[in-house]
C-alpha cells in the first residue's frame, strides 16, 4: 500500500510552494522497505505502533494538503510518525537520540520533524480502537496471502475478526506448509 502511494504521488510534479519540512533534497539511498525494517527492528516498533503510522498517513494528508507520501517525504514521515506514535501510545519508548540514530538524521532535525508532525495533526495522535481495527482489516484484505479467521467465542465474531493468518494455512486445513512458517 505504501509503495502504491509513493508510485502514484511521484508522478505529481513538485512545485516550490508545495515543499514541506518532510521533503528531502534527494531520495535517501536506503529503500523504503529496508528503512521500515530498520525502524521496526532497532526502534522496536510494535504492531499497534506500525498500524498507527498507517493511520497517520491519512490524518496528515487530510489536515495538511501540501503533504504527500513520496520518495522525497516517506523516510522523514516514517521516522517522525514512529517517534510520535511510540511516545504517545507506548508506556516505554526510546530517546530522541536513539530514534534519530536509527532514522539516520540529527536529533535537532528529528525534534523539528516531530513538532511539525504534531502541529499538523493538531496534536491528535491517539486513534480510536475501532479505527485501528478498520485499518488492520483493510490491510489484511489488500493482501491476498492472508485472511482473517473469525474468533470462536459462542458463535459470535469479534468486531475485528480473529488473527490474520497466511491463506495457505487455511487452504491446508490448518496445517501450515514449511514455506508458510518462514513468512
Amino acid at each position: 500500500m505504501l509503495m502504491e502511494l509513493i508510485r502514484f504521488n511521484d508522478q505529481i510534479p513538485l512545485r516550490d510552494g508545495r515543499l514541506t519540512r518532510f521533503h528531502s533534497r534527494s531520495p535517501p539511498r536506503i529503500s523504503v522497505q529496508e528503512y521500515l525494517q530498520r525502524l521496526t527492528t532497532h526502534a522496536t516498533l510494535s504492531p499497534p505502533i506500525l498500524l498507527s503510522m498507517v493511520f497517520y498517513i491519512d490524518r496528515l494528508c487530510a489536515l495538511y494538503p501540501a503533504f504527500t507520501v513520496s520518495t522525497l517525504t516517506v523516510h522523514r514521515f516514517l521516522i517522525s510518525s514512529a517517534t510520535v506514535a511510540s511516545k504517545g501510545l507506548s508506556d516505554s519508548f526510546w530517546t530522541n537520540k536513539t530514534y534519530a540514530r536509527v532514522g539516520g538524521i540529527s536529533v535537532a532535525e528529528l525534534a523539528l520533524l516531530e513538532l511539525e508532525f504534531l502541529w499538523r495533526v493538531e496534536w491528535r495522535i491517539v486513534p480510536q480502537p475501532e479505527v485501528l481495527e478498520d485499518y488492520y482489516r483493510n490491510l489484511v484484505e489488500r493482501c491476498d496471502e492472508y485472511v482473517i479467521l473469525p474468533e470462536e467465542d459462542d458463535d459470535k465474531i469479534h468486531p475485528t475478526g480473529g488473527e490474520a493468518v497466511p491463506a495457505s494455512h487455511v487452504a491446508n486445513g490448518g496445517e501450515a506448509s514449511s514455506s508458510t512458517m518462514q513468512q
